[in-house]
């Protein structure tokens, strides 16, 4: 991946952030881009500390102005574009019964359309490079996952708009990655909303016990290298979505049962 230009949506933080590591060390020029100028300004700061080259680029991914600036700077700032990683991303935990409709419109206008509008814009360059487009998603596109209704939807939402790009450019020798990761130690889920909107703050799993972000990082900058089709990162999320196939009766009082057990959790 040297001298790839690789531009990635919520790199402040977290997976995105793990991604920016990774791919610069191995010699990929970098955009990056998040919505908390401080966060982002201090990514790209640390960054550059480790001889990365990056550009930051303060946005909203919901905002279609916002990432066609992002595909725009990227352009006049390397002159290509060879990776698209669609990676920023919000989270929910709320029953359906109890969310305000807004917070539904928000994770999509995220997850959802936030994927869109940056493939969207990135496409025609992707297409001269014959690059890649990572969609970094999640089981909960396979699944539905209770008290995740939103957050669900939108990740089935990115996966069929992503095979759907995927089977359009068959023919252009385009890379097109949908990426899994089971639970991740991240401030996606520190920063889920809840029913009226607000903050989750504290996480109900267990951070000991769940994927670090560089792993993830490692294993989705392989799968780029390597020009996989999808990867899904842990046996139990290779279990739950053949199960889901063949038993979904069963999975839907195991996935029950799963998140019933959760700190404070809403299915009680």
């Amino acid at each position: 991946m040297k001298d790839k230009v690789v531009v990635i949506t919520g790199a402040s933080s977290g997976i995105g952030l793990a991604l920016a590591y990774k791919f610069g060390i191995e010699g990929s020029k970098l955009v990056i881009s998040g919505r908390n100028m401080e966060n982002l300004m201090q990514a790209e700061y640390n960054l550059k500390a480790k001889n990365i080259q990056v550009v930051s680029v303060v946005g909203d991914v919901a905002n279609q102005v916002d990432s066609s600036l992002l595909i725009q700077r990227a352009i006049k700032e390397y002159g290509k574009l060879d990776v698209l990683i669609c990676n920023a991303g919000i989270s929910m935990r709320a029953l359906v019964a109890d969310v305000d409709v807004d917070v539904l419109h928000k994770l999509m206008d995220t997850n959802f359309w936030g994927t869109v509008y940056a493939c969207k814009f990135a496409l025609p360059h992707i297409l001269k490079s014959q690059g890649s487009i990572v969609g970094v998603s999640s089981i909960a596109g396979f699944r539905g996952l209770p008290a995740r209704a939103g957050y669900s939807a939108s990740k089935f939402a990115m996966h069929g708009f992503l095979e759907s790009l995927r089977t359009e450019v068959l023919k252009k020798n385009v890379h097109i990655l949908l990426a899994c990761p089971g639970f991740t130690a991240s401030n996606i889920r520190n920063t889920a909303l809840v029913a009226n909107g607000s903050i989750q703050g504290e996480s109900p799993l267990e951070e000991t016990k769940i994927m670090t972000a560089d792993t993830v990082a490692t294993i989705i900058y392989e799968g780029v290298l390597k020009r996989k089709r999808d990867i899904i990162m842990t046996s139990q999320g290779k279990l739950t979505v053949w199960m889901n196939k063949l038993l979904p009766g069963l999975m839907d009082k195991m996935v029950f049962n799963h998140f019933a057990k959760e700190k404070d959790s809403p299915l009680r």
